[in-house]
C-alpha cells in the first residue's frame, strides 16, 4: 500500500523475534536469482557478444594503420570524444585502445541500465505490486529485502565482469588492461545500482524510482562526454562523471587502478544511505510524496488517447532528446567522415554507404537507418506497456466505463504512431542539422527531415507485431528476436557478409536509402499494409481473450 505524505519510522528498527533486521536476506537472495537468472545471462551474454562483434569487424574494417588512423582522426574530433571517450592511445589506435575509448563508455551504460533496474525490480517494484507484504509477513527483517537485492547486485555485476573478461582475453587482448575494461564496468553498474537502492526510497512508485536513477545516469553520461570534448584526456568535468572514471583507467595506453576506487567509495557512501533512508518510512511509503492531481480530469483525459497521451509524453519528450544530441553529433561529424571514406572506400560499403556518388548523402542516409531502428525500439516498448496496465489492474478500471478493447488499443496505437513519427522528424531534422553546420549545405536539413518519415511503415510493421503479441498474450520474446535480428542484419549484415538475399529480405533494407536514392511507393505501401493487417489481427485476439487482472 501506498500514501500520499511522507511518514516518519513508525515501526522499531529490529527484526523478528529471535533475529535481526537482515533475517532472511539468504533467502531472498537465492529467490532474487532464481527470477532473474536468465536476465543477467541475456545482459551478460549481450555484452560478450557486442565484444565479439567488435573484434571480429574492428580488423575488416580497418585493416592497416592508415584506416586505424583514419578511425582516430573522427574521434579526435569535439563530437567524437563526446560519444566515445577522453582518446587516450589515439596516436597508435590498436583493436584494445578502440575498445577502451569507443566501447568502454558504451558497455558501463549498458551494465549501469542493467543495475538500476534490477535494484529497482526487487525493492520499490516489489512494495508497489503488493510481494514484499507476503514477504514480510514471514520471518523476514526490516533490511533484507535491500539487502538481498544489493547482494544480487553484486552478483550481477560479477557476473557482467566475469563474461566481459573472458571475450577480450579469448581475442589476445593483454588479461591486465581486460581486466581493467571489465572492473571499470562492473563499478559503474554498482554505483548505478546504489543510486537506484537510495531512489527507491524516495519515490512511491517503480518508474520514479527508476526514472530518477536514470536521469543521473543520463546526466552522468552528458558530464563525461562534454568533459572529454574539451581536449586529449578529458577535463575536470569529466572526473564529475562515474563513467568517466572508468574510461579514465587508461586501459591498454598507461593503465592505473585508482580511479575505480572513487567509484568503490561513491557505492559504498549510496549503500550507506539506502540503508539509513529505508528505516525511516513505513513499508510500501517514500519519502518524497507523491503530487496530488486535480479534483477532476481535465477534457482531454476523459478520453483514452488523452489519458495514453498524458502518461507517455514524458518518455516520448525522452527519446526525442537523446536521438536528437546523437543524431546532430552523428551529423556534426559528416565531413571528418566523408573524409574518411573518400581515403578508404571500403568503409563506406561496411556501413551500408556507397563508395560512388553522393557520399555524404549515402552515408548520412546509412546512418538515418540507424535512429530509425533506435524509433522501432521504442515503438515496441511503448505498445509493450500495455502488458504491465493489465497486469496492474488499470486496463480494467479503464475498461469498465464506456470503451471497448479496440478503443484502448487503438488508442495505446495512435500514440506511438504519434510518438513515431515525431522521433523519426526529430532524429532526421537534428542529423541534417548537424551535417548541414559541418559542411554548409543548409539543403541537408530539408532533406533528412522528410527523408526520415520513409521509415515509418517500417516501425508500425514492429508496432503491428507488438499489438499482436499483446492481443495474444503470447509473450514477447519471439518479438525482441525478431527486431534484434533485424536490427543486426541491418548494421552487421554488410561486415559479415551476408547473402544478398538476407541483406534484401531484412525489413530495413525495405526502405530505400532517402535521399540519396529515390524513394519508391510501392514497398512503403506494402509495408504500410502488412502493419494494418496486424494491427487488426491483435484488436481481434484482444476481443477474444480474457484480461489478465
Amino acid at each position: 500500500m501506498t500514501t500520499l505524505t511522507p511518514t516518519r519510522t513508525t515501526t522499531p528498527r529490529r527484526g523478528p523475534a529471535g533475529g535481526s533486521t537482515f533475517t532472511g536476506t539468504g533467502r531472498l537472495l537465492r529467490f532474487g536469482l532464481r527470477r532473474d537468472r536468465v536476465r543477467i545471462a541475456v545482459w551478460a551474454g549481450s555484452v560478450a557478444a557486442l565484444v565479439g562483434y567488435m573484434a571480429a569487424a574492428i580488423p575488416a574494417a580497418y585493416p592497416d594503420a592508415a584506416a586505424l588512423e583514419t578511425r582516430a582522426a573522427i574521434m579526435r574530433e569535439p563530437s567524437g570524444a563526446f560519444m566515445t571517450g577522453p582518446g587516450y592511445g589515439l596516436d597508435d589506435y590498436t583493436l584494445g585502445v578502440m575498445i577502451a575509448n569507443e566501447l568502454l563508455g558504451m558497455i558501463a551504460v549498458a551494465v549501469a541500465l542493467m543495475s538500476l533496474l534490477l535494484v529497482v525490480r526487487h525493492t520499490r517494484a516489489d512494495e508497489e505490486t503488493g510481494r514484499s507484504d507476503l514477504v514480510r509477513a514471514g520471518a523476514v527483517g526490516r533490511d533484507a529485502p535491500l539487502a538481498a537485492a544489493l547482494g544480487l547486485l553484486v552478483i550481477a555485476n560479477l557476473a557482467v565482469a566475469a563474461v566481459l573478461l573472458a571475450a577480450l582475453v579469448a581475442n589476445d587482448l593483454a588479461p591486465l588492461d581486460s581486466l581493467a575494461v571489465a572492473a571499470g564496468a562492473a563499478v559503474v553498474g554498482l554505483v548505478f545500482g546504489s543510486v537506484a537502492a537510495v531512489t527507491a526510497q524516495l519515490g512511491a512508485h517503480a518508474r520514479t524510482a527508476s526514472g530518477m536513477a536514470g536521469g543521473l545516469l543520463g546526466l552522468a553520461y552528458v558530464l563525461r562526454g562534454v568533459g572529454d570534448a574539451a581536449g586529449p584526456g578529458g577535463s575536470a568535468l569529466s572526473w564529475a562523471s562515474p563513467v568517466g572514471w572508468a574510461q579514465q583507467t587508461r586501459a591498454f595506453v598507461d593503465l592505473r587502478w585508482w580511479p575505480l576506487l572513487l567509484g568503490v567509495v561513491v557505492a559504498v557512501a549510496l549503500v550507506a544511505v539506502a540503508f539509513t533512508l529505508v528505516g525511516r518510512r513505513d513499508v510500501g511509503a517514500a519519502l518524497l510524496p507523491a503530487r496530488r492531481g486535480r479534483a477532476t480530469a481535465r477534457r482531454g483525459l476523459l478520453h483514452p488517447t488523452g489519458l495514453l497521451l498524458r502518461t507517455e509524453g514524458a518518455t516520448i519528450v525522452w527519446w526525442a532528446v537523446g536521438l536528437a544530441v546523437f543524431a546532430g553529433l552523428t551529423g556534426s561529424m559528416a565531413q571528418g567522415v566523408v573524409d574518411g571514406f573518400e581515403a578508404q572506400p571500403e568503409l563506406a560499403q561496411v556501413f551500408g554507404g556507397t563508395d560512388g556518388g553522393d557520399v555524404l548523402r549515402s552515408t548520412l542516409a546509412a546512418f538515418l537507418a540507424f535512429f530509425a531502428m533506435a524509433v522501432a525500439v521504442y515503438g515496441v516498448v511503448a505498445v509493450n506497456h500495455l502488458n504491465r496496465e493489465e497486469d496492474e489492474g488499470r486496463t480494467g478500471v479503464v475498461l469498465a466505463a464506456a470503451v471497448s478493447r479496440a478503443a484502448w488499443l487503438g488508442a495505446s496505437l495512435r500514440v506511438t504512431l504519434l510518438g513515431s513519427a515525431t522521433l523519426l522528424l526529430v532524429s532526421g531534422l537534428a542529423l541534417g542539422a548537424g551535417a548541414a553546420s559541418a559542411v554548409g549545405d543548409g539543403d541537408l536539413v530539408g532533406e533528412f527531415t522528410l527523408a526520415a518519415l520513409t521509415y515509418l511503415p517500417v516501425v508500425l510493421c514492429f508496432v503491428g507485431l507488438a499489438a499482436l503479441a499483446h492481443g495474444l498474450r503470447a509473450g514477447t520474446w519471439w518479438l525482441w528476436v525478431l527486431l534484434v535480428a533485424s536490427i543486426v542484419v541491418g548494421i552487421y549484415g554488410p561486415l559479415l557478409d551476408l547473402p544478398p538475399a538476407v541483406l534484401d529480405a531484412a525489413p530495413f533494407s525495405l526502405v530505400p536509402l532517402a535521399p540519396a536514392e529515390p524513394v519508391t511507393v510501392a514497398p512503403l505501401a506494402l509495408l504500410t499494409l502488412v502493419a494494418a493487417a496486424l494491427v487488426a489481427a491483435g484488436a481481434v485476439a484482444l476481443r477474444r481473450r480474457d484480461l489478465a487482472a
